[in-house]
């Protein structure tokens, strides 16, 4: 029987087939899952800002974009995954709501789907899939069996990409 674990806000995880993971109120965080098809390994990072560098903050690592994702490789890889046959879909990263232009977080959720991808693609793994932006809150549920994520969103229907 699966289990499904949970990743909060600022956290990661990975787990084997059959489990699956799943993560809430991703609004302008970015949900970000690696799979290894080979060896049944999946990995969620629920990330709220694009830089650890950036905010001069060590508090948590999970929290960033580059951190984080840097952390969520890790363990993949030290759980038998290969950062070669790794692959992501991203989700989330909306604008939820509507600010001035110069404030620093009216664009958040792009500037964290754009720092997602950043480093990714520095890391050599591939977006295969993507549901971001818009302005609306997402949740998200990754299988390890099959890598599909399962979408849902308030008043639409769940899409698997």
């Amino acid at each position: 029987m699966a289990n499904t674990i949970t990743v909060g806000i600022s956290d990661l995880n990975v787990v084997k087939v059959p489990d699956q993971l799943i993560t809430y109120a991703l609004g302008s965080c970015v949900g970000i899952c690696l799979y290894d098809k080979t060896v049944g390994l999946a990995g969620m990072a629920h990330i709220m800002l694009p830089s650890i560098v950036e905010s001069g903050s060590k508090d948590n690592i999970y929290k960033f974009a580059d951190s984080g994702i840097a952390e969520l490789v890790k363990r993949m890889t030290a759980a038998g995954a290969s950062k070669g046959r790794m692959v992501a879909k991203i989700a989330g990263g909306a604008q939820m709501f509507k600010l001035s232009s110069t404030s620093l977080i009216s664009n958040i959720g792009e500037r964290n789907v754009t720092s997602v991808k950043r480093v990714l693609a520095a890391q050599g793994i591939r977006i295969i899939a993507e549901d971001t932006g818009l302005n609306y809150g997402r949740t998200i549920i990754f299988n390890s069996v099959d890598g599909g994520l399962t979408v849902k969103a308030v008043g639409k229907a769940p899409k698997v990409i």
